[in-house]
């Protein structure tokens, strides 16, 4: 590998070497340089790749809810049938995974990155001032693929705390369930929002029914119209009953003891009791005047005397009428009550089924190994280039002495480095102010 080159001075041939031998030489001359450059370097090279903090991974792969819906299943039926041919099923199969990039897009989201950052205070973590630079430091660290075949969107969150990037990469599945949670927009969600509203409006309406109802039955001391007719019926009926049998007594007494015998007035008195007793359950038919109070203790009657505990018997038919008017429209509501309930709750499941549910094929965990940096592999790198670099320098400053002094090149790179020397105490005084 070496050119002859003729010596025209001399008049003989010489044998001149290859280039790659000359830097060879040169390099094996400064080897013990070389060589402490190299050592120093990776000294140099070893502490700087352990002070590089620690970087942990944690993933997680989900598979988007399958979005094809009736449209695409019709598509694909006509297709069947030939209606379309082969487009119908390819228009059928389109929308199989539709959902991935609508998926990808929620991730990169600026409304999941704002709750990241306020749920896990990011900006104290990364040391960032203005939530903007803290976000793009978060997608920075965040990588968000999506498998345009199988449709399986993979979330990797890299962090210095291996605990950290799993929770983080949980946060982006629980923000992303929850933001497709408010946005779902079908029609089982406004039909529930619709049965909801009503359901307000039929609870107050009944609350309201029920305590026109308690109302009225304290007022008039009216619980149940036809058990307390019955009862009072009953009532009536034995204390009529006994009057007679009083009364029966009473002409025998009279016929064997005579009018003013005691037990005889004891047999009247008594009789007059019953009489009273029975005048009281049965009331009068008189209509009632406004603000009358049948039921308590301390109100008076039409005829000005104290009522008892229960309405008169002839007053029940007149208060069975808003009795029953106010019975009815409880038993309304709670009819349409528990009716709206049994459609609420049917509305609520379905639209748990409209709502997209994420699959969850592999969960986020804790990250056991570093995923940077290959500290090895740095150390080697920037040795390396240490030892490049010091080879480069020494060549090219041999290079540099090989140039002819007359070489117009190096008379012009001298002259510019004589100036800037010169100007420099000048530039430093404030020549150039």
């Amino acid at each position: 590998m070496t050119t002859p080159s003729l010596n025209e001075h001399e008049g003989s041939i010489k044998i001149k070497p290859a280039n790659w031998v000359v830097r060879m030489t040169l390099l094996w001359e400064h080897r013990r340089l070389l060589a402490g450059v190299t050592a120093v370097a990776l000294l140099l090279s070893l502490g700087i790749a352990f002070t590089i903090p620690k970087q942990y991974k944690s993933s997680t792969r989900i598979m988007p809810p399958d979005q094809q819906g009736a449209g695409g299943l019709a598509m694909a039926a006509l297709g069947a049938k030939g209606g379309l041919g082969g487009l119908g099923s390819l228009l059928g199969l389109l929308g199989g995974h539709s959902s991935t990039a609508l998926f990808v897009d929620l991730l990169h989201s600026g409304t999941v990155s704002g709750h990241l950052i306020d749920r896990f205070h990011l900006q104290k973590v990364y040391h960032k001032r203005y939530v903007e630079d803290t976000a793009k430091h978060l997608a920075h660290c965040t990588t968000v693929s999506d498998d345009k075949k199988s449709g399986v969107i993979t979330i990797v969150v890299e962090d210095t705390d291996p605990v950290r990037a799993r929770d983080l990469a949980q946060g982006y599945l629980d923000e992303l369930n929850r933001l497709m949670t408010q946005t779902s927009t079908s029609s089982a969600h406004q039909e529930r929002v619709f049965i909801e509203r009503r359901l307000h409006s039929v609870e107050s309406d009944l609350e309201q029914a029920q305590l026109d109802l308690s109302e009225f039955s304290s007022r008039t001391s009216t619980i149940d119209i036809r058990e307390q007719t019955r009862a009072m019926v009953d009532a009536a009926s034995r204390v009529q009953a006994e009057v007679l049998v009083e009364q029966s007594g009473l002409n025998s007494l009279r016929q064997i003891y005579g009018d003013g015998n005691i037990r005889v007035r004891e047999t009247e008195a008594r009789i007059a009791s019953l009489q009273g007793d029975l005048s009281k359950m049965s009331g009068t038919s008189a209509p009632l005047s406004a603000g009358v109070s049948l039921g308590s203790e301390s109100a008076t009657d039409a005829n000005g005397k104290e009522n008892e505990l229960y309405p008169p018997l002839r007053q029940l038919p007149r208060l069975a009428v808003p009795y029953a008017d106010l019975y009815r429209r409880v038993k309304v509501q709670e009819t349409v009550f528990e009716l709206l309930t049994q459609q609420y709750e049917m509305a609520r499941i379905e639209e748990a089924k409209d709502v997209p549910v994420l699959s969850v094929i592999d969960p986020p965990g804790i990250a056991e190994r570093k995923s940077f940096p290959p500290r090895l592999l740095v150390a080697l790198l920037l040795t390396a280039f240490s030892f490049a670099a010091t080879s480069t320098l020494l060549l090219l400053r041999e290079q540099w002495r090989n140039v002819s002094a007359d070489d117009p090149r190096k008379v012009l790179v001298l002259t510019m480095l004589s100036n800037v020397r010169d100007a420099g105490p000048w530039m430093r005084s404030g020549g150039l102010q």
